[in-house]
Parts: C-alpha cells; sequence; structure tokens
C-alpha cells in the first residue's frame, strides 16, 4: 500500500451545525378553522407543516418529532397560547413562537415577549406581514441552531483541552516522583554502600570472626538490613502516589525517628565537618504519618541545613508537644517566613512540633518565596536538585499536616513541623 505525501494531511472534522438543506418544521395551532387553513394553504409548499386546533393536540403531535417555528392563536379552550407557548419553550428553548390575537392588549403582548415569543401579530393578518414574520422565526431558529452548534464544538474543545492538560499534569507529577524516588533513595544507598565497604575491608583484614568482632559486624549488617527496608519502603510510598492511592497513617514513634534519622545523618558527609544534635522528647509520642515519610521529611530539612554554609556549624533536631493549641498569626508569610499548610490541618488539634534549626548565615529574602517551588535551588551542582524542599512540601501536605519557615540573615533558619498526634498520645 503507498504511504501518504507528507505533505497530505488529514482533512479536519466539520464542527456540528445546521443542516442548511433540511426542510424546516412549522407548528401551526388555531382553533377557527378559518385561519388555520389560511395559514396552511400559505406556507405548506414550504415548511413540514403540522396543524393543530388546541394546544393539547399540538404536543401530542411534538411526541419525538422536533419543530423550528410555531404560529400560536392566544385565546384557545382549554389551554391558551400564551400557556402553550411556556410548554414549547420547556421542550426546546430555540423554538421561535409568532402570538396571534384578535384582541391585542399591552400585558398579554408583554406576557408573550417575557415567555420568548419573536412576534405578535393581530387578525386579520395579511400574507406579506405574516410571511416575513415567518421568514424573521426561522432565521432566528438558524442563528439558534449555529449558536448551540458552535457552543457544543466549544465545550467538546474545552473538555478535550482539560484532559490533555491533565494527562500532562499526571505525566509531570510522574516525572517528578520518579524524581524524587532517585533523590530520596540516594541517601540509604550511600549509606548501605558505606556499611558494606567497611564490613569488607574488616574481612579482608581477619582470617575468622571471633565472638569480639561479632557484635560489630551484626550491628552494621542489622543497619543495613534496616537501611534496606527503608528504601523498599520509599518505593512503596512513592508508587502508592503514582496509584493515587493511600491508607490512613498507622502511627509512628517520634523517638525512634528522631533515633533513625540521627544514625543516618551522622554517617552523612557533611557530618563529619559539621555538629548535629538530636533531642528526643521527654515522653514518647505517636504521630499521624507514615514513618518513611517522617523521617524523609527529617532527612531533606537536615541536609538542607547541613548544606547552608562552608563553615563549621550545627544542626539541631528536637521534637516538643505544645501544651496549648497553635496561634493563627504562627502561619503567616513574610521576608523571613514561609508556610505550608494543608486545608485540613487543624490549628487547634493536638500536634508535635519537630525542628530543624541551623545556626548558618540564614536565607535571603529574595530567595525566601522561591522555597518549596520544585526543582528550585542555590546551592551548585550536583549538590543541589532542588527535589529536597518540594518532597518536604509534598510528603507534609499527604499527611494533613503543616510546615513552618523562620529565618533572618546571620541568624541561621528553623523548619518546624507539625504533625497531628495519633490514637492515645492525642488525648
Amino acid at each position: 500500500m503507498p504511504l501518504p505525501s507528507p505533505s497530505a494531511t488529514p482533512s479536519s472534522p466539520k464542527p456540528p451545525g445546521p443542516d442548511p438543506a433540511r426542510r424546516r418544521s412549522l407548528l401551526i395551532v388555531d382553533d377557527e378553522e378559518g385561519p388555520r387553513q389560511s395559514l396552511r394553504i400559505v406556507f405548506k409548499d414550504e415548511f413540514n407543516l403540522m396543524v393543530a386546533d388546541s394546544g393539547a393536540s399540538a404536543l401530542a403531535m411534538l411526541e419525538g418529532r422536533p419543530v423550528d417555528a410555531a404560529v400560536l392563536d392566544i385565546k384557545m379552550p382549554g389551554m391558551s397560547g400564551i400557556e402553550l407557548l411556556g410548554r414549547l419553550k420547556d421542550l426546546d428553548p430555540g423554538i421561535e413562537v409568532i402570538i396571534l390575537t384578535a384582541y391585542e392588549t399591552v400585558e398579554t403582548a408583554r406576557q408573550a415577549l417575557r415567555l420568548g415569543a419573536c412576534d405578535y401579530l393581530t387578525k386579520p393578518f395579511d400574507l406579506a406581514t405574516v410571511r416575513g414574520a415567518v421568514a424573521r422565526a426561522m432565521q432566528r431558529r438558524a442563528l439558534f441552531e449555529r449558536v448551540r452548534a458552535s457552543d457544543q464544538r466549544l465545550q467538546e474543545l474545552q473538555a478535550q483541552v482539560e484532559d490533555h492538560r491533565l494527562r500532562e499534569e499526571i505525566i509531570r507529577n510522574r516525572g517528578e516522583i520518579y524524581s524524587s524516588i532517585l533523590h530520596d533513595i540516594n541517601g540509604p544507598l550511600t549509606i548501605i554502600a558505606g556499611f558494606v565497604s567497611v564490613i569488607n575491608n574488616q574481612l579482608r583484614h581477619l582470617q575468622t570472626v571471633d565472638s569480639e568482632t561479632m557484635p560489630e559486624f551484626k550491628r552494621r549488617l542489622e543497619a543495613v538490613d534496616r537501611y534496606v527496608t527503608n528504601c523498599v519502603n520509599l518505593t512503596q510510598r512513592y508508587l502508592g502516589f503514582l496509584r493515587q492511592s493511600g491508607s490512613e497513617p498507622q502511627g509512628v514513634s517520634v523517638n525512634q525517628t528522631l533515633q533513625d534519622a540521627s544514625e543516618l545523618l551522622r554517617v552523612h558527609p557533611l557530618a563529619r565537618r559539621n555538629q548535629i544534635e538530636v533531642t528526643p522528647l521527654p515522653l514518647d509520642v505517636l504521630a499521624r504519618i507514615n514513618g518513611t515519610d517522617l523521617i524523609q521529611v527529617l532527612l531533606n530539612l537536615a541536609v538542607n541545613a547541613l548544606q547552608c554554609a562552608q563553615t563549621v556549624h550545627t544542626v539541631a533536631i528536637s521534637a516538643t508537644v505544645p501544651a496549648t493549641p497553635l496561634e493563627p498569626g504562627l502561619f503567616c508569610e513574610g521576608s523571613g517566613d514561609r508556610f505550608v499548610r494543608h486545608e485540613a490541618f487543624d490549628p487547634a488539634q493536638p500536634v508535635v512540633a519537630i525542628r530543624v534549626r541551623d545556626n548558618g548565615p540564614g536565607i535571603a529574602p529574595e530567595v525566601v518565596n522561591k522555597l518549596f517551588h520544585t526543582h528550585f535551588t542555590n546551592k551548585p551542582p550536583p549538590e543541589g536538585t532542588g527535589l529536597g524542599l518540594s518532597i518536604v512540601k509534598r510528603l507534609v501536605l499527604y499527611a494533613r499536616s503543616a510546615v513552618t519557615l523562620h529565618t533572618a540573615p546571620g541568624e541561621g533558619t528553623t523548619f518546624t513541623v507539625y504533625v497531628p498526634l495519633k490514637g492515645e498520645s492525642a488525648r
């Protein structure tokens, strides 16, 4: 089969619209035989006619049959022309209606026009006048059909654009999540590689593993196992994002998470030249967040803090349980303040506040309002990917929690994560 020419493009389908070749339909309703038959004779060769002597019989004729315009006598027994006009407009707002009357009053004319009549003629009518009225009615009907077809086409295009936008958003989100997986899993994998390297070096110089060296090997192998589990949990959490599925967090020990974060950070390369302080709660509580999510939030904030300055500085992580509800003014934005908060986060509920502070140089005001944006970083590559704070934002919102930032030049930076308490801890 020959291939189509590159210059040949398929023709676009024409938008739906009125068919100019279609023979239009006209409904005539009058309880008097004379006017009814006169109108039939005048229009029988131009339109598909439906002729009725009452409103009820006219409505019965219209079941399953479209009509473009109607000529109605205003005064008929049973159902008046005004009432029939309203019923026709209910069936199809685009039907054009001409009202005929032998007793014209200002009130009836006003009522007919208010209900959507396009013209109002008095009996006896001359042929030129009624022909002109029906012609105008059919023109209005054709215009209505074109407008309706254009509106339908516009709605279809809007739906297509929205569908395309949603598909692009899904692809973009998936790309961010894949980048986040690589970013987040790199930390545990680096630690695993470090422990495995240490174990291999020790084994290389040992003939046998005795009772003195066994506990150290066991401790390091347990750490490797824990970090491998952490990697698995990370991938499962991100796959949950991709599937748009999730379950209610079972609750995580804050002190255990702080201990895990401390162990991960102490083997980080930046920890060798900086100081890390981790202060647990006097009385442990359960936070309503997935454990892997919380440790990822803390690690991203802490690593950012370690990278905030080239000079030696301190990064402190601590937790408190506020005795009173959070002040609404806590969540504000300014030259040195930013916050991210889920719309369902209630400041009055019991929470645990986990702070990550550094005594570095602080963050410049022009940088503060760009934080939490995906891929924004003020660190040179390969240190900065711009993913750390966007991951923090994603996980905080997923946990229906909040995070605030306060910074000032020369005074350091503090991120505070507010997570609702779980179960007994919340009482």
